[in-house]
């Protein structure tokens, strides 16, 4: 049963603002569901297969944002890294790391710099960390918030977006010039609204301020409304499309083929506290994906 009236008196306390969800200048990201709504950028031609790449990474250093730090996914605001997809090391998840790695191996050769409420533009900054670690695949989880900002004028414009992650990988190769790179692809924002509304909590919980460009007044079917949601849905896909091909362009690099932003996540994968992030098995089915699609003889297609 969700914790409906614990999460409003929890994020009521803190504050909105305190949220890594899409509120204000900051943050959220989302989950999606598995058959996108709207032409998904899988559809578009695959890059080739990657050469020489390594299916058993022996390290593995995560830069992100609040989905990778585990936010709200064990308690109400606040991160949760040992449930992270990418380098936790709860048994129930079995993170990435812990996948590729084994539990022991895990805790020293992972290394997770993601920062709850982290746009693009960050990455830069967390990719130059992920460096240092000269780690052998760095996995990359980043864009949803750049999509889920109070108002749709606020969202990072295309070329901003495709600039910064251009300059991202830039960054890690000045350090890590081998290090292989995994992409995941922005979760489907639009589905989660249009799953999440039919939820009289979860409508409860949104009205405080997660990610309003696309969760604000959920029940409003309006023409403004529809619209605002499908500008949303548009630059997630475009986010997409540019994570898709600027990693098409590094010999070393995977995108997931839009595996995330197809995802069909359930109310039990996400966060009892926010119905935004995911959950323990929200983490779990993450990591299922870039386990899959990493250790692959293809790229995703």
């Amino acid at each position: 049963m969700r914790t409906v009236g614990a999460a409003l008196a929890a994020l009521s306390f803190v504050g909105v603002a305190a949220l890594a969800g899409c509120s204000g200048e900051g943050s959220g990201d989302g989950v999606s569901q598995n058959a996108p709504t709207t032409s998904s950028p899988s559809a578009s031609p695959s890059p080739s297969p990657t050469s020489g790449w390594n299916p058993k990474p022996g390290s593995v250093a995560a830069v992100g944002d609040s989905i990778t730090r585990g936010f709200d996914a064990c308690s109400a605001l606040a991160d949760c890294p040992e449930v992270s997809w990418a380098t936790g090391s709860d048994s129930l998840v079995r993170s990435l790391a812990v996948r590729l790695l084994g539990p022991a191996k895990a805790v020293d050769r992972s290394w997770n710099h993601a920062v709850s409420g982290a746009r693009m533009a960050q990455l830069p900054e967390q990719m130059a960390l992920a460096a240092k670690e000269r780690p052998e695949l760095v996995t990359v989880m980043m864009g949803a918030n750049d999509a889920c900002r109070d108002s749709v004028r606020l969202m990072t414009p295309v070329a901003d977006f495709r600039a910064s992650f251009e300059a991202s990988m830039r960054q890690l190769r000045a350090g890590a010039p081998k290090a292989q790179v995994y992409v995941s692809s922005v979760p489907d924002l639009k589905r989660l609204w249009s799953t999440g509304r039919l939820d009289e909590g979860a409508k409860q919980i949104w009205s405080l301020g997660i990610c309003r460009s696309m969760l604000a007044e959920a029940d409003d079917l309006g023409p403004a409304a529809v619209a605002r949601r499908d500008a949303v849905q548009e630059r997630v896909v475009a986010y997409n499309g540019v994570l898709r091909d600027v990693c098409a362009k590094d010999r070393h690099c995977r995108y997931d083929g839009g595996a995330v932003f197809g995802f069909r996540f359930t109310g039990a994968q996400l966060s009892p506290w926010d119905w935004f992030h995911p959950s323990r098995d929200g983490q779990a089915r993450l990591a299922e994906i870039a386990y899959r699609n990493i250790t692959a003889a293809e790229p995703p297609a």
